[in-house]
């Protein structure tokens, strides 16, 4: 496993978070507003929370996937396409969110993140067995 690249899951999951702050941040200052972003129940407003949450899932993620690879007691090859899976789907997911937030065709991209997210955790997976 390249270590280098390793790192990268942890910074990526730091930087995940506190974008996951700072976004809610932001968003708090409008939530006050009952018909932001067309109310609460809104297409938009629902994937700009999901998207908000996924900052936090993801960088949580990442985190663990860091975590995980570094107590393997011998790190297969195979990790370093697990690591940038997750990579790609942590980017990937706020940004299908907001997309798709304001473009309905968008909602089909969904499925770069959920797939690559997938493969990382199976990967991760097959690497501690």
């Amino acid at each position: 496993m390249n270590a280098h690249l390793l790192y990268w899951n942890l910074v990526f999951a730091w930087g995940w978070i506190l974008l996951g702050f700072l976004s809610g941040s932001v968003m708090g200052l409008c939530f006050h507003r009952e018909n932001w972003l067309g109310g609460y129940a809104s297409w938009p407003r629902r994937l700009y929370r999901l998207g908000h949450i996924s900052f936090f899932g993801l960088g949580f993620a990442n985190l663990l996937f860091w975590a995980t690879a570094r107590m393997l007691p011998a790190q297969p090859a195979m990790l370093d396409s697990a690591s940038l899976a997750f990579l790609i789907g942590g980017v990937t997911m706020p940004l299908c969110c907001l997309l798709a937030a304001h473009l309905s065709w968008a909602r089909h991209l969904f499925a770069v993140p959920v797939l690559s997210l997938f493969a990382g955790g199976v990967i991760t997976f097959l690497a501690l067995l």
